[in-house]
């Protein structure tokens, strides 16, 4: 089992950065593929990013692509999501994702997810 704990969500005007976080426990941290998805509310998840176990390897929704940039520590069992340009189309609840298969995380059929966490972006 992997437990996923996501911080830093907050309320930030347009324009502005957000970095978010997650906090992984339990099994082997750096054998998991993790990425980050969001959902507005009344939408479907959306895929936002995903960084294999090695942190070799990163992609990005076109959405986001040049503004968000997802990276990993491994010793402190974390995935960070740092969100610059923010625009008001960015607010969703952000969740963290994991799975020991890259494609899985990037194709949404991961095996573990944290309750998320709020960011709202004002215009």
């Amino acid at each position: 089992q992997v437990q996923l704990v996501e911080s830093g969500g907050g309320l930030v005007q347009a324009g502005g950065s957000l970095r978010l976080s997650c906090a992984a426990s339990g099994r082997s941290f750096s054998n998991y593929a993790m990425g980050w998805f969001r959902q507005a509310s009344g939408k479907d998840r959306e895929f936002v990013a995903a960084i294999k176990w090695s942190g070799r390897r990163t992609d990005y929704a076109d959405s986001v692509k040049g503004r968000f940039t997802i990276s990993r520590d491994n010793v402190k069992n974390t995935v960070f999501l740092q969100m610059n340009s923010l625009k008001p189309e960015d607010t969703a609840v952000y969740y963290c994702a994991a799975d020991s298969l890259y494609s899985a995380v990037v194709g949404g059929s991961y095996d573990y997810r944290g309750q998320g966490t709020q960011v709202t972006v004002s215009s």
